[in-house]
């Protein structure tokens, strides 16, 4: 019996360490093998880049299970350290992105798992991120981060994918002439974009600076030579064609494009970031001293160096469905009943490639995670964020059902707030209790 009983007592610690390991979805060893990636890319890079090194800690996150695998410890000590690996559950209201965050005090480059198998993928990815740990710390000025709406209308649409293909066609052209016909075709397109939409040239360099400078950063650390590097900014300039908006994606396509151009004619542009705050197709064509003509019958000729007619007829097809779904958005978010949440501490979530403007009220994003002081709200059919990101509204709960879910949302109110009747009938909004 004595003997039986030990038995048992050896072999079910035993059965629970494998159904662990069974369950575990972010396995040790492929944990290791990322953050050692990681290493390798910023070693590699060993600050040249931005006179900075891009290493530091690193974490790995699975969205459904909230499984946390780390690079590093945590200066909180949170995290138990596993097989050369830091594990833990990241809390529910936490953030999971590829982005980075500060979590239990430390900054982290934070990665969705699983990752990207293609190699130069993920590399990118790797590089691009830990771009984002380490964007505070570079003395890099940009404006303030406008809504680029312009970005979803025919004009500003048609403009920006010619620039995009006239850039195609700079990367993959050695002729030095053609290469600079290619360029000021591109130039040109992102001149007239600016002068139809006043705001665009400032909207577009806060994000280009940001987003932009990241994927940027990807494809130079994440790929070891010119010819890839070539060939992941050409990537990237079609990956983001059949996005559903381009006013958030449009960056990781023009950022990789225009700063492997800028590298070949001035070489220092990156040191000048913290002096001018521009979008860096103005800062290629003072380089290239390229004044880009903006007279119509050169625009269309230049447009129909790459597919233009056929271009203009599909967007206008697309205009047409834009303009009714924003007459369905103004319905359901504007004019119709609404709860609103007003935005103090905000930690969001987010698909950058399916974003709706909805010009004079703000942006609505079809899916979201936020959480702030008064809960976590889940939206997966459509929430508007004001323009101000002051608040953020979805469609109200029916007078004679639940006030914490609606109509593709769900609320989780923390302890303290309640949801009260709002200004106008029919409206709610979220209140702390007194």
């Amino acid at each position: 019996m004595e003997l039986r009983r030990a038995l048992l007592i050896c072999v079910m610690p035993c059965l629970s360490s494998l159904a662990a390991a069974a369950e575990t979805t972010i396995p040790d060893a492929a944990a290791r093998a990322v953050f050692a990636e990681g290493d390798a890319l910023c070693r590699s890079d060993a600050g040249a880049l931005w006179g900075a090194s891009l290493c530091g800690p690193m974490m790995l996150v699975d969205a459904s299970s909230r499984e946390l695998a780390a690079s590093h410890p945590d200066a909180q000590g949170t995290l138990t350290a596993r097989n050369g690996i830091f594990v833990a559950q990241l809390p529910a209201d936490a953030t999971v992105a590829n982005t980075a965050v500060d979590w239990s005090g430390t900054r982290w480059t934070q990665l969705r798992w699983p990752l990207p198998q293609d190699p130069a993928r993920r590399r990118t990815l790797l590089a691009h991120e830990m771009f984002h740990r380490l964007q505070p710390a570079l003395s890099i000025t940009r404006p303030a981060e406008g809504g680029n709406e312009h970005l979803d209308t025919l004009d500003g649409r048609y403009l920006l994918q010619l620039e995009w293909r006239a850039l195609d066609a700079a990367l993959s052209i050695r002729d030095a002439a053609a290469q600079r016909t290619a360029v000021t075709d591109a130039l040109a397109f992102r001149a007239a974009r600016h002068a139809r939409f006043p705001a665009a040239a400032q909207d577009e360099a806060a994000l280009e600076l940001n987003e932009g400078l990241a994927e940027y950063t990807g494809v130079v650390v994440g790929n070891p030579t010119p010819s890839a590097r070539i060939d992941a900014a050409r990537h990237d300039l079609r990956a983001h064609v059949d996005d559903r908006s381009f006013v958030r994606s449009f960056a990781y396509a023009t950022g990789p494009a225009y700063g492997l151009l800028l590298d070949q004619v001035s070489p220092r542009w990156r040191s000048n970031l913290g002096e001018h705050a521009r979008d860096l197709g103005t800062q290629l064509a003072e380089a290239e001293r390229i004044s880009p003509a903006l007279d119509e019958p050169a625009l269309r000729a230049a447009a129909a160096r790459y597919g233009g007619p056929a271009l203009h007829q599909a967007e206008t097809q697309r205009e047409q469905r834009r303009l009714a779904q924003l007459q369905h958005n103004r319905a359901r978010f504007v004019t119709g009943p609404v709860l609103r949440l007003d935005l103090q501490n905000m930690r969001i979530q987010f698909d950058p490639n399916s974003l709706q403007p909805l010009p004079g009220s703000g942006t609505v994003y079809p899916t979201l995670q936020l959480t702030d002081v008064w809960g976590t709200l889940q939206v997966t059919d459509g929430a508007l964020m004001q323009s101000d990101w002051k608040a953020v509204y979805v469609q109200a709960p029916a007078a004679d059902g639940p006030l914490l879910q609606g109509d593709g949302w769900s609320l989780r109110l923390a302890p303290g707030w309640s949801v009260v009747a709002g200004a106008r009938p029919g409206d709610y909004v979220v209140k702390a209790r007194p």
